[in-house]
């Protein structure tokens, strides 16, 4: 069993939340049962990740990190070589460094879904997160937990995680997301399925970007 690692104390601050609007947004997020977005919320997600892949920057070489991972990957011949080689991904931080993760332990088709997004193809995973990257300032992402499944049933591994970051944006939110990810896998111990999910709602979490929700919340 790969060896999980700890994680330190963490704060969260923002200024210049208006009372009003931060009641409003918390009584509308109470009264949202699931923790997935709205059908209305997911096509504007969507929307606005397709925007940012149509007029960014990096989009002649957006697939350079991932190339640089292909053939990296040693052989794997069961459940425990993919959990070791997720927990070095996370211990690059693959999500805050443009898509450094290894990509061969994926399907090509693989599902990936979180509170807000759902789509297939593990080249547009990589091509998200190059687009995110920009945005973050001293950022983090620790791993507190990863384990292999217990059900006979299925092959998966279960990963804990926390991720703190500050958008480079006018009013520079403060984002704070406790989350696990589950990742299925095949009969040949590729990843079929990344599924996230938060320890906050879906609109929590967009609510952050605006400066809502000026608490950290860590259950």
């Amino acid at each position: 069993m790969a060896r999980a690692t700890a994680a330190g104390p963490l704060t969260l601050s923002f200024s210049n939340n208006r009372k009003s609007n931060s009641c409003r947004f918390r009584c509308a997020a109470r009264s949202n049962n699931g923790r997935d977005a709205s059908p209305a919320i997911k096509i504007v997600v969507e929307g606005v990740t397709e925007l940012l892949r149509l007029f960014s920057s990096k989009k002649s070489s957006d697939r350079d990190s991932i190339e640089r991972n292909r053939g990296q990957m040693p052989s794997i011949s069961c459940v425990e070589d993919v959990l070791e080689v997720i927990q070095d991904d996370y211990r690059r931080a693959y999500f805050l460094t443009a898509g450094n993760f290894t990509v061969d332990i994926y399907a090509e088709d693989c599902l990936f879904e979180d509170p807000t997004i759902k789509f297939r193809g593990r080249d547009r995973y990589g091509q998200n997160l190059d687009l995110l990257v920009p945005f973050f300032d001293k950022a983090s992402l620790e791993l507190e937990k990863i384990q292999k499944d217990l059900s006979p049933e299925t092959s998966s591994i279960l990963a804990s995680w926390k991720l703190r970051t500050y958008l480079k944006l006018p009013w520079r939110p403060l984002i704070s997301i406790k989350g696990q990810t589950t990742y299925n896998l095949d009969k040949n111990y590729k990843i079929t399925r990344h599924s996230e999910s938060w320890n906050i709602s879906a609109i929590e979490a967009i609510g952050q970007i605006f400066g809502f929700n000026s608490r950290e919340i860590d259950v």
